[in-house]
């Protein structure tokens, strides 16, 4: 690459994905400098129509090992984007999406960032999440303006949340992986509106920021959200590597290579079939059911068995909401502690906070210690009807979302200013199928299943055992094998179409 002119041409770099990529950087054929400034340069070209990067790191574009990525990883040469929430880079900013948190600078390396480098993946800048990635709309206001992500299929929506920033980039083509976080679905669903990847693994499997554990906070485990199976599957190799004592769940260790066991067949599996209620109010929206059973239809053509279950028979959904949004507003009493650091007073959080993250913060003040006390208690029953469903199934499947790709800083959105019980009711209700696998702790990935009526992307998800992430992974490459019109799908507005 010389002066700017590009390493290639934009459709023979979105056609890449990273492992192919990082095959011609470790081959010699590329300088991984010739990389990260052609996705610096993918940036400059798409992110004042999509607002998906926040920052790129100058120092990074002209040097790529600044941070030290490991030169013998099998993903060495490849940028990604971290989110701007959960694991940190030290001396990089994260903000989180907050003017509780502007300006903040990490002081550490988090274990999954260290395992990001150990992959040989480079760290080139921040990506866009909603104020503490609550929601999956990705619009805030912390930087004193509206800053709205949107969808490369479709600039009018949004691309999901609460890694919406780095779902755009990569359907875009700027860069063929990224760093995601998934508290309620924020791998999954930015995955199913940009026609992307998304995997959550199985509480436990993944290392924690150092700040965190999953006994404060059970719910989220962070990865990345990809164009292709494999992809996902290699970095699995990396990603899950954990200090000893990191985790307040240890779970064994997956022997052998995840990129090695996409390559062989999953065998003969019983896969229950679900597009229910799961508990909240109204149906699924049909179109997306609709494509949920032409997955469906396809495993069947693969040789497994699928049958329809009771969604009423799956689990106590009762338990599983009160358990799950008792957690979920009683966590934001930590943005105190947070505000204090920063010299913001509680009495002023209004004043700072979007709307709808402020009455959260409010609403957590009310909540009794016996409350929170009788939800935590509600996951044993949640985890426990799973497993048994799980006994019997190999793989659940359902829709990833049960709404098709809503509008950016549209009805959830953070900057809305309305009561909270409706706009909570209403998330939940876009969330049944993923915010379970949340609270249960069951691994589920989202994979694309074809464009709806309006040209935009639906995806389906399946959940495995506790600890099958294997399992998902070659079920995933074996669908993409089978429909690859499905996959890596370009949008209207990517680097090639600049």
């Amino acid at each position: 690459m010389t002066g700017n002119a590009p390493a290639m041409g934009w459709d023979e770099w979105m056609a890449h994905d990273a492992t192919s990529l990082s095959a011609l950087v470790r081959s010699g054929h590329l300088a991984a400098s010739d990389v990260t400034r052609q996705a610096a340069a993918g940036v400059a070209r798409l992110n004042p129509r999509l607002n998906a990067v926040l920052e790129v790191f100058e120092d990074v574009v002209v040097d790529p090992d600044a941070d030290r990525p490991a030169r013998n990883g099998r993903l060495y040469g490849v940028p990604l984007f971290l989110k701007d929430l959960g694991s940190r880079l030290k001396g990089r900013r994260q903000e989180a999406g907050t003017r509780l948190m502007k300006g903040n600078v990490s002081k550490e390396t988090d274990p999954l960032v260290e395992n990001f480098l150990a992959a040989g993946l480079i760290p080139l800048g921040r990506s866009t999440t909603p104020e503490f990635g609550m929601t999956f709309d990705t619009s805030t206001s912390y930087l004193g303006h509206d800053h709205v992500t949107r969808n490369p299929w479709n600039l009018e929506r949004t691309p999901g949340g609460s890694s919406g920033g780095s779902a755009a980039a990569v359907a875009a083509g700027i860069t063929p992986i990224s760093m995601a976080s998934d508290g309620g679905g924020s791998t999954r669903i930015p995955a199913s509106f940009c026609g992307l990847i998304g995997l959550k693994a199985s509480r436990g499997r993944m290392a924690m920021p150092l700040a965190h554990n999953e006994f404060t906070w059970r719910i989220a485990v962070e990865g990345v959200v990809t164009r292709t199976v494999r992809d996902t599957a290699l970095a699995m190799d990396y990603l899950p590597r954990c200090p000893n004592g990191g985790t307040f769940y240890p779970m064994q260790r997956f022997e052998g290579s995840y990129a090695e066991a996409v390559r062989t067949p999953p065998g003969r599996l019983r896969v229950a079939l679900s597009t229910g209620r799961w508990g909240r109010d109204g149906n699924c929206d049909p179109e997306v059911a609709e494509k949920v059973r032409g997955l469906a239809a396809v495993l069947e053509d693969l040789r497994h068995d699928v049958a329809e279950v009771d969604d009423a028979r799956i689990c106590d959904w009762d338990a599983m909401w009160r358990g799950y949004i008792t957690q979920w507003i009683c966590a934001r009493v930590l943005y105190a502690p947070i505000a204090q650091t920063g010299g913001i007073k509680v009495n002023d959080m209004q004043g700072v906070l979007s709307p709808m993250v402020y009455r959260h913060f409010d609403a957590a003040q009310r909540y009794s210690t016996l409350e929170l006390m009788q939800a935590m208690a509600c996951n044993n029953i949640v985890t426990r009807a799973f497993g048994r469903l799980m006994d019997s199934w190999d793989l659940l499947l359902c829709p990833t979302l049960a709404v098709r790709v809503p509008k950016a800083n549209g009805p959830y959105s953070l900057l809305n200013d309305e009561p909270l019980e409706g706009w909570i009711a209403r998330l939940s209700a876009a969330c049944r199928y993923t915010m379970p696998g949340n609270e249960s702790g069951l691994p589920g990935i989202s994979i694309p299943v074809g464009l709806d009526r309006d040209g935009l992307p639906v995806g389906a998800m399946l959940y495995a055992n506790f600890g099958r992430e294997d399992l998902l992974l070659k079920v995933a490459a074996e669908i993409e094998a089978a429909k690859p019109e499905w996959f890596a799908q370009k949008p209207p507005v990517n680097v090639g179409a600049a």
